[in-house]
């Protein structure tokens, strides 16, 4: 029939214009990440015209130091969006694995690697706590994870200022151990008049791994039938349970390598009331990456490109000279229109079996 693909995939010669529109747009739904990239486009040009500097080597340091923390975190949120679940933790759990961490080393004398795993595995305990209870009971993962939030929160702030006597904790740079953390989590390298550090190291590989993971192993396979098709999955045999508890340890990971970059960056750690916009940024990139809510479709390569569209907008917004407001005003409109986006796309593959 002369609408029908050619063995290469592509449309034949002779194809009408509606096939040919159909092969775009499904090619285009492979991409999720596509939408976010132009975007990205359309906003460095945008602001390379109001704000120069922002792409001197000073502007992109400050870029991709923002980006960098927020990529990693968002890669793996975008995984459990794909996975049709969410973690509203990661932020917190930045901050009280970064905790233990100064507690261990400045408090009770531990060197800095051993202090690490143990944070580490305090991390990755939360995030079994975490998953457990989201398979077990049912409940939303939006209100286990905001449950978890506010526990940590509480239990961080009043921990450290019982132990520590304040909110901060410093002097962590004597610790044996410490000058092989730092070159590992804290090296930097200077570029002009740019600052760059080690997450840019992290950042990329972190989405480099997850995303060979994602599209190249039977984990992965798990992850898009747990959000597309949660039901089906489990009756065609998926471990719908394990790929759920495992996501949301990596997500703890997650949290803790964020906690441990800042830990080393500042050789110290200062608690606070962190908010609940430490988590739900992650879930903005993950977004608008292209990552839909329903789960089932999303990509670690889009929640970098997110993390990049949301630091080039505030690093402009800042060097352009605007009110800081306007940078919640701008990210509002790019989440809507990201939120739009999904939706087309969550339309689009109704139709199409996912199971």
């Amino acid at each position: 029939m002369a609408d029908r693909l050619s063995v290469s995939g592509l449309p034949r010669a002779g194809a009408p214009r509606a096939a040919r529109g159909r092969w775009v747009l499904e090619r285009a739904l492979t991409r999720p990440s596509l939408p976010a990239l132009v975007a990205l486009a359309l906003v460095v040009a945008f602001f390379a015209l109001k704000a120069p500097e922002l792409l001197s080597a000073r502007g992109l340091a400050g870029v991709v130091d923002v980006a960098a923390t927020l990529g990693i975190g968002g890669v793996a949120v975008a995984l459990l969006l794909v996975a049709g679940q969410f973690d509203l933790s990661v932020g917190v759990l930045a901050m009280s694995s970064a905790a233990v961490t100064a507690l261990l080393v400045g408090h009770a004398g531990w060197g800095m690697w051993p202090a690490l795993l143990a944070s580490l595995a305090c991390a990755l305990l939360v995030g079994v706590v975490n998953g457990v209870l989201v398979v077990n009971t049912g409940l939303p993962s939006f209100l286990v994870t905001l449950a978890t939030f506010l526990v940590l929160q509480g239990t961080t702030l009043a921990g450290v200022r019982a132990i520590a006597g304040s909110g901060r904790i410093s002097g962590l740079d004597d610790a044996p151990g410490w000058s092989s953390a730092a070159t590992l989590f804290g090296s930097t390298a200077q570029l002009g008049d740019g600052r760059f550090r080690v997450s840019l190291l992290w950042w990329p590989g972190v989405t480099a791994v997850a995303t060979w993971v994602l599209w190249r192993t039977k984990f992965g396979n798990a992850v898009f039938a747990s959000g597309g098709a949660r039901t089906a999955a489990r009756e065609l045999g998926v471990p719908v349970r394990r790929t759920t508890v495992a996501l949301f340890c990596l997500s703890a990971t997650a949290g803790w390598l964020i906690g441990t970059l800042g830990l080393v960056r500042f050789a110290a750690v200062q608690v606070g009331s962190a908010g609940l916009a430490t988590g739900i940024d992650f879930i903005v990139v993950a977004v608008l990456g292209g990552c839909l809510l329903a789960g089932g479709y999303g990509s670690a390569l889009g929640a970098s490109i997110g993390a990049l569209l949301y630091a080039v907008v505030r690093q402009g917004i800042t060097l352009a000279g605007w009110d800081p407001p306007w940078f919640q005003a701008l990210l509002g409109v790019l989440l809507v229109v990201a939120l739009v986006a999904n939706a087309v796309v969550g339309h689009r593959l109704k139709g199409v079996p996912r199971s």
